[in-house]
Parts: C-alpha cells; structure tokens; sequence
C-alpha cells in the first residue's frame, strides 16, 4: 500500500504536469492568435474607415473588447490585456494622420495573458504569456 501511494504521487503529478502543460501552450497559442487577431482589426478599422458615410474608426479599448470577445474555449478574458500602439511607418518617419491611425500607418499590438499553472503536490505558479503583432493600417 505504501509503494503504490508514493508511486502514485509521482504518477499523478506527472500526468497532471503534462495536462497543465498542454493547456499552457494551448493559451500561448491563442495569446499569439489575438494578437494577430487584434492588429487585424485595428487596421480595418483606421482614421479613413467609413460604412455607409459613418465613421467606423475603433479606440483601443474597442480593439481590447473585440480580442477579449473572440471567446476561445479555456481561456479566461479577464486575465488578457490587449494594448494597441500607433506609429508612423516605416520607423523614423512622419505620421500619416494627426493620431497616427490613417493608412500607411502602422499598429502594433500586444496581447498579455496571465496563465496560473496549479500542478498538484507542486507550488502554484504564474506565468504571464505575451505576444505582438504589427500591421500596416490599410484604410
């Protein structure tokens, strides 16, 4: 009795290492989609965007909404931060438009997830994924 509870210990936290782990990379991956997904929408959605005669132009907390609403199974979008920046492009260049949001403009746009990995028989740990993006905003 006493091998197979220390031997199932190790077993379990093994096999509950390597779950964790997957769903690690699981998030990572899904940090690295928002963000792409995230510049993505930034740059549809520059100082020119209009439908319909309506402006549609986002702010950067639109663009984080829009990222945390992609609703990707497992993922807690309160532990995700998206941060957009604008700037002129290429580097060292001048704007194209008074916020540097217009086209010919560049958006980069960072995604941060806070992942708590809680491997039992171990102590809990944080890790706090990170992703960029930039694009060139197209209108």
């Amino acid at each position: 009795m006493v091998e197979m509870a220390l031997s199932m210990v190790i077993l379990l936290t093994i096999i509950f290492g390597v779950l964790f782990g997957c769903l690690a990379l699981y998030s990572f991956h899904f940090v690295s989609d928002a963000a792409r997904e995230g510049s993505r929408y930034a740059i549809v959605h520059g100082a020119t965007c209009t439908v319909s005669g309506t402006s549609c132009t986002v702010s950067a907390a639109q663009i984080q909404t829009y990222v945390r609403d992609l609703g990707f199974p497992g993922i807690d979008p309160s532990n995700m931060t998206v941060t957009p920046v604008y700037s002129a492009y290429p580097a060292g260049g001048t704007c194209k438009t008074l916020g540097c949001d217009g086209p010919g403009d560049l958006v980069t746009v960072t995604a941060t997830y806070t992942f708590h990995l809680n491997i039992p028989f171990l102590p809990a740990q944080t890790l706090n994924m990170t992703s960029t993006s930039a694009m060139v905003i197209s209108q």
